[in-house]
């Protein structure tokens, strides 16, 4: 359910900027609100996991998802759209980290890794059919985009009657004196950096003394939220967690991964329908290689890692051929072979499917029980944080790259046509009749800045590889709990 809701509007935002009349930069920033708030929101709930009733939280979390779709479908324009998509993404910060929570309290990391791999083809499956869904919805008179939020709604009740048939499970012991001003510390920190990210080079320049006060502002914060977890008591980010070798290295290869991930799903939608001018329907057709790569690696992944208890080679293989993947979908333009790309792009699914779930796997693995909430969250949290960063720096990348390839396209052929400003490259093409010319420029802008954003989101993927490639190799637990946790 969390999945689909960020899949199933891959395809069709470009159809819903347009409706609202929005710009490159909020759309972007439409992926990004419940990735923010889903990036703290996952902390939170992980802590709550280790004091009180999993099931209770996990209904409470479909509830807030519920409520934020209802409203997000609602919206009249981009700027309520975003904000509505930050209450949903709290919704969805809960699911993502408490689905892995309830796993690991139940099941064994030995047998976790098969339980994983049919997670994560539910997983592919939603995102193979959310673009696909998503553009048909669209392309569909009678329902029109305001269905893709709605959607939800539905599965989300049946999910809550799911849950009330989950049987409960044991709360470790209870924890006192919560980091609350953490948390608040922590989320006003990665709002600002990342609203900093995305108006750079359009309403400041880099250098001057805005971007300066906002992104200072943001680092100040990070500084005093770490200052007040570090004297806490029960931190919401427990530092010591943190500080082990396996956790962090677990949490370095995630995050990239999660850069990849999101950007690769965004960007290639856009690419296929603003580069190519396929239909959103089409679009979604378009990455399903991708999406039945990642599905039959996570799964048979899995169940290979449950029937040998060894993980490190499947994290090193899947984070190799998500690089060469990404670093080949970094050389295409608007005239690429469809076979091509979709060869790419079952590259990077598979890369991406064996690597995933395992890197979860791993974390847990080196968690006491009592920490499996905090730790499970920890994971979430950086996870969303990779994919909100990436969709907004990568997002703002794009924007500045294919304005300025528009705008020397417009200099050295005065007349193409008219310029139109910055940030308003996509609307524009969108909603007026652009002449030929004009229009293959725009094409040609968009093209060369997609591919850019893969390549910068390849370095990310061979970050992922270093750090796996340094992940201490050892067998997975075949019991729930541990009695002291590794010094690994």
């Amino acid at each position: 359910m969390a999945t689909l809701s960020g899949a199933i509007i891959v395809n069709a935002l470009p159809r819903i900027i347009e409706d609202l009349d929005g710009t490159q930069r909020q759309y972007s920033w439409v992926f990004a609100a419940p990735l923010v708030t889903a990036t703290v929101a996952t902390t939170v709930w992980g802590r709550l996991a280790d004091r009180t009733s999993k099931k209770r939280l996990a209904q409470a979390s479909v509830l807030i998802f519920i409520l934020g779709s209802i409203l997000t479908g609602l919206a009249k324009n981009t700027e309520v759209l975003i904000g509505l998509r930050g209450i949903q993404g709290v919704g969805v910060g809960g699911l993502l980290s408490l689905v892995h929570i309830v796993m690991a309290s139940m099941i064994p990391s030995r047998e976790r890794g098969r339980y994983m791999g049919y997670l994560g083809v539910v997983t592919a499956l939603a995102i193979v059919a959310g673009p696909l869904l998503g553009g048909i919805i669209v392309d569909t008179p009678v329902l029109g985009w305001r269905w893709c939020f709605w959607i939800g709604v539905p599965v989300g009740v049946v999910a809550l009657l799911l849950l009330e048939c989950m049987p409960p499970l044991r709360t470790p012991v209870s924890h006192t004196g919560n980091s609350v001003l953490g948390a608040i510390l922590l989320l006003s920190s990665i709002s600002t950096l990342l609203v900093w990210v995305t108006l750079v080079g359009d309403l400041f320049e880099w250098s001057s003394w805005p971007s300066a006060t906002v992104a200072g502002g943001g680092i100040a914060l990070a500084i005093l939220a770490w200052l007040v977890e570090r004297g806490s008591t029960d931190p919401v980010v427990p530092l010591r967690i943190i500080r082990k070798r396996t956790m962090a290295l677990a949490i370095t290869a995630s995050m990239a991964v999660a850069i990849v991930t999101m950007s690769t799903l965004v960007h290639a939608a856009q690419y296929f329908q603003i580069t190519r001018g396929y239909t959103p329907t089409q679009s979604g057709a378009l990455v399903v290689p991708m999406m039945l790569g990642l599905m039959c690696a996570m799964f048979v992944s899995g169940h290979m890692v449950t029937r040998t208890g060894r993980w490190k080679g499947h994290l090193i293989v899947g984070t190799a051929l998500a690089t060469v993947g990404i670093a080949l979908l970094g050389t295409i333009n608007q005239a690429t072979s469809l076979v091509h790309l979709g060869i790419y792009m079952s590259l990077l699914g598979s890369g991406l499917g064996a690597c995933t779930q395992n890197l979860i796997l791993v974390a847990q693995d080196s968690l006491m029980y009592r920490d499996l909430g905090a730790g499970t969250s920890i994971m979430a949290f950086f996870q969303s944080l990779g994919s909100a960063a990436g969709v907004t720096f990568l997002g703002t990348l794009l924007a500045l790259k294919s304005e300025q390839v528009f705008a020397d396209g417009m200099a050295a052929h005065p007349g193409t046509g008219e310029w139109i400003g910055e940030g308003e490259i996509l609307s524009w093409i969108q909603t007026r009749p652009v002449p030929g010319p004009t229009r293959d420029l725009a094409e040609r802008a968009y093209g060369e800045a997609i591919a850019l954003t893969f390549h910068v989101s390849a370095g990310a993927a061979l970050a992922a590889f270093v750090a796996v490639l340094f992940l201490p190799a050892v067998s997975l637990r075949t019991t729930v709990g541990r009695v002291e946790a590794p010094n690994e």
